[in-house]
């Protein structure tokens, strides 16, 4: 299974001037969450099922080079941290243009949520042990 997702950009994604809005990247984002949660057998009938839901506490995006109408972006998928039982969790998206510069990066940190209950609560371990399958964010090495 990859942790990255091709899409082209559309023009409800763009704003008046012309590049790509603010929220889009997060929208795109979140789609690749959600793709990922599925791949994992966690789709949208499967939260319903299990009266669970992911939520964000955080989201910062860090824009880097503009994003125009049509462009072919990559959604990249890392995994920044997740704590013992699985609670809370952190992903690093990076959004790459199509000749691999980076436009720029979404950090998500979230949780579960019981929607029954309406808090916090731990998942399904088997989504616990997703999540610790995601490959690893690894800063890039520092010139000396």
């Amino acid at each position: 299974m990859t942790n990255a997702t091709t899409y082209r950009t559309r023009w409800a994604d763009m704003d008046p001037n012309g590049h790509m809005r603010h929220s889009a990247y997060a929208d795109y984002a979140a789609d690749q969450r959600i793709i990922l949660l599925a791949a994992w057998g966690y789709d949208i009938k499967e939260f319903a099922r299990l009266r669970l839901g992911p939520i964000l506490f955080r989201e910062e995006t860090v824009f880097r080079k503009e994003v125009h109408i049509g462009e072919e972006i990559r959604v990249d998928s890392r995994l920044l941290s997740v704590n013992e039982d699985g609670t809370r969790w952190s992903i690093l998206h990076t959004i790459y243009k199509a000749d691999g510069r980076l436009a720029a990066t979404v950090t998500v940190d979230g949780a579960w949520l019981d929607l029954e209950k309406r808090k916090l609560t731990t998942p399904p371990a088997a989504l616990t042990a997703a999540f610790r399958a995601l490959p690893r964010y690894e800063a890039p090495a520092t010139p000396a």
